[in-house]
């Protein structure tokens, strides 16, 4: 089972942009097998993101829950990553 991981960004959003390109090389690293990325234009989806808690952009959520309200560090996703897949296979 692939571990889905959902950013929540907004057109034209340049902090995003940059920060979303270099989080999603980090998920890619895991296989699409164990991880699975998707964009989440925040304006296309709002009634999702308010009902996961997202209240600014960029935010990032693991399997359809709310881990990060602000875009996390390289090796904050990787752990949470790294924890999520342990405890799937346990």
């Amino acid at each position: 089972m692939s571990i889905k991981v959902e950013v929540f960004s907004t057109p034209g959003c340049s902090h995003c942009d940059r920060a979303r390109d270099s989080l999603k090389a980090i998920a890619e690293a895991f296989g699409e097998d164990q991880v699975s990325w998707r964009d989440v234009n925040l304006l296309d989806e709002l009634d999702y993101a308010v009902a996961l808690g997202v209240l600014t952009p960029p935010s990032l959520a693991i399997d359809g829950e709310l881990v990060f309200a602000k875009l996390p560090s390289a090796a904050q996703l990787r752990e949470a990553l790294v924890r999520r897949l342990e405890r799937e296979r346990s």
